[in-house]
């Protein structure tokens, strides 16, 4: 790979994971596309770590994805399988076939008008006004080439959006889609809705042996392979098909790092018991098995906690949000995640994602939990120091992790990333002789000044600190979720609302070894102590036995030990 990129290799399963991974994937194409600043270092992010270059057979280079995905029958929409960078094969025999044909055509869902502008495109609108096919950032694609104008900006309407293929406009590799013929993605029948359902899947040789081939066609041609992401759902059956995908991956790629996301859609109801009580038991046994075989695994939710409760989504006082849609809860979490992965996908001096997940999980903590601000809140003329001061402790980011609120709370290791600044206001503009109204002020670069606040903030908690210049994309379809007074750039505007939509925003990212985690994986343990199981007979028949709950409860209260707090509390 071009500049010896320490490749990462992404699995994404399940469909709330289809709706962050394709936010997450569109944010990446439009970092990839955004024009870079005369004075900016150009490519703080490596695009390298998560894209492959290839070639078509009809010699077309592509620069797509280093991705894996599996989602359930009649979740593509009207993306095909085998992605549309790469002709069919089977179509192109066909078509040599000289004798009688007969055709017969699925009935496609209906296209998002506005989105195919987007991918046929393929571009970026440079500062002269022109539509240039976009380059492939390793220098190996098509030199630049003048075509139509530029698409109009699209966005799609949330009734428009039913499953995530619905906005994903960056084309796949055809080894990257992999579909579940046995369950549905629609009705009531044939649902992947247990842990065990999830753990048989991986378990049929066939399944086995082409997620083995996807896995060998991937990692054999990376040079430098760091490790693997999982991107997973937790509350229903994929928890199962995670776990056991997380075990594979330990036992044929040892010593490479693996982090794994454990995603949940919004709050839930108490409208349907048997589908909270499947979605308890997927998230606990899906925890403890993916923590068992990952170097680090975070859950992400916009939910309030993880039990049959339900708890008030979290709130971001810059933007607005429906907890009950998809569309709306990927965005955000994919913001999120795209911040605090940042550290391993740096293009100098990268924290590889194993050195990463050692820095968390320290005496059996496999857990961390994820916080964010998002956007990090920046008015016109303030520097870092005085946005620092004014937002306050770790208390005041949003938690992302179900695990309520950090307020009492211990954090004993955290990475914390802040991007999308301007360097000039990464240090106090005050002039000589001007009182200094905190410490941050006397700080020389900007990135002492974070060092500084997270010092400031929890003195014994062992930190690591980034400050980057890239912003994160929130261009269309990234849903229009912020509030009136924020500019294009999501900076805090005084005075009318700015009439340009918001294009790019700065982001505070963490992930930290929490105590919270005692009281939510502990709460946990409790509330399934109380279930009687033998009322739910389907979850066991799905393939868990009795035995291996009563191991799980075990491992999950050994797991809540960990984090019994000892100091340097979060205010």
């Amino acid at each position: 790979m071009a500049g010896g990129a320490r490749e990462v290799l992404t699995l994404q399963l399940g469909h709330f994971a289809g709706f962050v991974g394709a936010h997450w994937w569109n944010q990446q194409d439009a970092a990839l596309c955004a024009p870079t600043g005369a004075e900016e270092p150009p490519g703080e992010l490596c695009p390298d770590v998560l894209y492959r270059t290839g070639r078509t057979p009809h010699g077309q280079e592509t620069y797509t994805p280093r991705l894996i995905l599996m989602d359930l029958k009649g979740s593509l929409s009207s993306l095909k399988q085998e992605g549309g960078l790469y002709r069919d094969r089977q179509l192109d025999a066909a078509i040599a076939w000289q004798g009688k044909l007969t055709t017969h055509r699925e009935e496609l869902y209906p296209q998002i008008p506005g989105l195919q502008d987007l991918l046929s495109a393929e571009g970026v609108l440079s500062s002269d006004g022109i539509w240039r096919v976009k380059s492939i950032p390793n220098g190996k694609g098509p030199p630049p080439l003048t075509t139509a104008a530029a698409p109009k900006p699209f966005t799609p309407t949330e009734d428009s959006i039913r499953v995530w293929s619905d906005f994903l406009r960056v084309h796949l590799h055809p080894r990257s889609i992999c579909m579940i013929q046995k369950y549905n993605h629609d009705g009531e029948a044939g649902r992947l809705e247990a842990f065990g359902q999830g753990e048989s899947i991986l378990k049929e040789p066939r399944c086995l042996e082409d997620v083995e081939d996807r896995l060998h066609f991937y990692v054999e041609e990376c040079d430098h392979l760091q490790g693997f992401q999982i991107l997973c759902d937790l509350h229903n059956g994929f928890s199962g098909l995670g776990a056991k995908a997380a075990e594979l991956l330990r036992d044929e790629y040892s010593g490479r790092g693996i982090i794994t996301w454990g995603l949940l859609p919004g709050p839930y109801s108490h409208g349907d018991p048997l589908k909270n009580i499947y979605r308890l038991l997927n998230t606990a046994l899906g925890l403890v098995h993916m923590s068992a075989h990952s170097s680090l695994v975070c859950p992400l939710s916009l939910g309030g906690g993880l039990g049959l409760r339900p708890e008030p989504p979290v709130i971001f006082p810059h933007l607005h949000y429906d907890p009950a849609l998809p569309f709306h809860c990927g965005a955000i979490l994919a913001t999120a995640l795209d911040t605090v992965t940042a550290p391993y996908r740096l293009r100098s001096s990268p924290v590889f994602m194993a050195h990463l997940a050692d820095m968390l999980n320290f005496s059996g903590k496999k857990v961390a939990t994820a916080a964010a601000t998002i956007p990090f809140p920046l008015a016109p003329g303030q520097s870092l120091p005085d946005a620092l001061v004014q937002l306050g402790g770790a208390a005041a980011w949003t938690p992302l992790s179900a695990c309520g609120s950090p307020s009492g709370t211990c954090c004993f290791a955290q990475s914390v990333v802040l991007r999308g600044l301007d360097r000039a206001c990464h240090t106090s503009q005050l002039a000589p002789g001007t009182p200094l109204p905190s410490p941050l002020h006397a700080c020389a670069t900007g990135e002492d000044v974070l060092a500084q606040y997270l010092q400031q903030q929890q003195p014994t908690v062992r930190s690591s600190a980034h400050l980057l210049l890239a912003p994160c994309m929130v261009a269309p379809p990234y849903p229009q979720l912020f509030s009136p007074g924020l500019s294009q750039h999501g900076l805090i505007v005084d005075g009318p609302p700015p009439g340009a939509a918001v294009e790019s925003i700065p982001v505070l990212g963490a992930l930290c070894s929490s105590s919270s985690l005692n009281r939510t994986l502990g709460d946990l343990a409790r509330e399934l102590t109380k279930l009687d199981v033998r009322r739910w007979a389907s979850f066991l028949a799905a393939g868990v036995e009795q035995g291996d709950l009563d191991e799980a409860l075990q491992e999950l209260r050994s797991l809540a030990q960990c984090y019994r707090s000892g100091g340097g509390l979060v205010d």
